[in-house]
Order: C-alpha cells, then structure tokens, then sequence
C-alpha cells in the first residue's frame, strides 16, 4: 500500500530548496525577471506620452507669439527642443527623429491676431506612431486658447469666444491615415529578429556542451573568433530569411507603403541581426545549460520590447528609460527600418542610428570571444 510519508516529502522540498540555492543563476533569474516587470511597467511604460520634442519655425517676433512658444514649452506635452529659422530644417528634423513636432507661426502673428483675424499657424507632426502624437496634437489648440486669452483683453475680449483665436493646420506626416499598422508591421521585423537570433544562438555553445561534442571542437584548431563568427553566419542568412518574410507580408497583406529602399535596408541590417546573435552567443558562454540560456535570452528580449519603442512611445519614457533604451540595439534598429520603410530615409538620414549598433556588435563579440576563450580553460 502506497502511503505518502510526509518525512519524504519534506526530504524532497527541502533537496529542491537546496538545489535552487546552488543554481545561483536560475535563482537570479527568478527573482530579476519579476522586479524587471515591475518598474519597467511601473515607472517607464506610458501609453499617454509626455514632454515630447517639439521644434518652433517663428516668422512673427509679437507678444503673442513669444506667449504661445513659452505656453507650449511650459504644457505637460511638449518640450521646445530646436528653434529654427528654415523649413528645410523642419523636414530634415522631422525624418530623422529627432522631433515629433513642427510648429511654425506665421508673419505677422500678433497684427492679425490684434486685428480681430485668425492667424493660420500650421503644425506638422511625425504620424509614424500615431500613440505618440494623437494625445499631443488633441491639446494643441486647448493650449494655444489658454494662452492666449491672458493676452486677449480690452478690445480683442470677444476674440476668447469658442473655438479659439487661431486656426490650427494640422498635418500628420508619413502616416496621414493615422493606420496603426504602419507603426507596428515595420517594428515587428525587429521585434521578430531578437526574439529568434537571440534565443536561437543562446543555445548554441549550451547545446554542444551538453550534447558532449565541445570537448571534440575544442580539439581542433579552430580559433575562438572563427568559432564565434563560424555560428553566427549561417543564422545570418536565416535572418535575411524572415526579413524578407516581413517585408513580403507588409506590401501583400497589410498594404504597408514602402517609400525608401528595400538594398539600403537590407545593408544596414547585417549590424541589427549580427548583433543579437553576438549577444546570443555571449549568453550560451555563460550559461551552464539550456534553460538558463533561454532565461536569459529573455531577460535581454523582455527591455528591449519594452525600451525600444516599439510597444510605447520613445520619447514619452521617463530619461532614465530612455538611457538604457538607447543601449539596445533594437532601439536604434526600429528607427531605421520605420525611416526607410515610412519616410523613405537615405543613408544620410539613418546614419547617427548605425554607429550605436556597430559598438554595440564589437562590445558583445570580444565579450563572447573572452568568455569562449575561459571555456577552453
């Protein structure tokens, strides 16, 4: 007759207790991964962004004019970033990310406004992510209103009536529909290529170790970097793989327009996938089986969703977010595919996104070829 013995029991608790504290990794991981979640959620997730980048083009040198530029640099929404005198300066700004926001105030602002008319003042907005820019552009003319009406007294008094002393022209650029998918197709070919290049590679060296067939590689006379870059290359290629798998289904399925160039795309991203597949193999360096490879190649997949830019704004993080966000190569990766894909970007335009993901690659391959080399020891 089979009878649970409770010493039994209490014997195998106890032994998985014991075996979770030798296994100081998992443990780690166990605990990190749940305080992750936490602030990141937190503190750093925020589906109404704040204090995005707003660039000014003021024609007009009026009270009122300087009144509207320090009302919108003092809202909760926008942050005055630039002050610029050409348009040129507006678009090149606005395609490369740098604002969200263009706000250009026309000549002769305060003597229209003084006259009883009702100035133009035309607002052009980066409509590539439309959860970034809809709430900001909706407060747009609560703020001009407000403002204005401090100054609108005495003889401009009936100017306060409804709807307000301007007309807004708003124009949401590269993506004037305001289609989500726009924003998320583009991303999602990063967001894919982590996931699978990372995890992937994470359990390449782990897989050899346990399988027995290190001891056999060690032997030859391979050398560590020509081991590293041996197990990165053929994964590259399936990269390319899914990459045009994306693309194919962005223009077939979800009728994503394609502005810029799919060669310049396809160029650039050898430093995106070379990169996480450099991370993955520095995890399967340092883990000791496979399932701490895979935690930490979650660990590393879970910030990079959630920093990028990809589920939420960039901009509307808090800084310190934003700091660690800009490390991740993701991070830079999703601004230039959405640039070429959405706004048609040339090299010039992605340039300051690729050298980031270039340090990035050289910092996790001499990590990976260090930790191999420790292996062989």
């Amino acid at each position: 007759m089979n009878i649970v013995s409770p010493r039994r029991f209490w014997a195998m608790v106890v032994k998985e207790f014991v075996q979770m504290r030798r296994d100081r990794l998992t443990f780690g991981m166990m605990i990190g991964i749940p305080l992750m979640q936490l602030i990141l959620f937190g503190f750093a997730i925020n589906s109404n962004p704040q204090n995005l980048p707003l660039a000014v083009l003021s024609n007009d040198d009026s009270e009122f004019s300087r009144t509207a530029i320090a009302a919108m640099q003092n809202s909760l929404y926008f942050r005055v970033t630039n002050v610029i005198s050409k348009e040129s300066e507006a678009r090149t700004l606005l395609s490369r990310g740098q604002v969200l926001f263009v706000v250009t105030i026309p000549q002769d602002f305060g003597r229209l406004l003084a006259r009883g008319d009702k100035p133009t003042v035309l607002v052009e907005a980066d409509a590539s992510d439309p959860t970034a820019s809809s709430f900001a552009l909706a407060s747009l003319d609560t703020i001009f209103s407000q403002s204005l009406n401090r100054d609108l007294i005495g003889p401009l008094l009936p100017l306060q009536a409804q709807p307000g002393p301007v007309d807004l022209n708003v124009q949401r650029l590269y993506n004037p529909e305001i289609q989500t998918k726009y924003n998320i197709v583009p991303g999602l070919m990063g967001v894919v290529l982590t996931m699978t290049m990372v995890i992937i590679t994470a359990l390449a060296i782990t897989r050899e170790r346990e399988r027995g067939t290190m001891e056999n590689l060690l032997c030859t006379p391979v050398r560590p970097f020509e081991v590293m870059v041996g197990k990165i290359v053929p994964y590259i290629v399936v990269g390319y793989i899914q990459m045009m798998l994306i693309v194919l289904a962005a223009k077939v399925i979800f009728q994503v327009p394609v502005l810029g160039s799919l060669p310049l795309l396809l160029c650039v991203s050898i430093l995106f996938i070379a990169a996480n597949l450099a991370v993955g193999i520095t995890f399967s360096t340092i883990a000791q089986n496979q399932l701490q490879a895979m935690q930490m190649a979650f660990f590393f997949f879970l910030p990079s969703i959630l920093l990028s830019g990809f589920m939420f704004p960039f901009q509307g993080m808090p800084g310190w977010a934003q700091a660690i966000g800009s490390v991740l190569p993701l991070t830079h990766y999703l601004r230039v595919v959405r640039g070429i894909v959405l706004k048609g970007n040339g090299l010039a335009d992605i340039a300051p996104e690729l050298w980031p993901m270039a340090l990035f690659l050289a910092v996790m391959m001499t990590v990976a070829v260090k930790r191999y080399r420790q292996t062989l020891d």
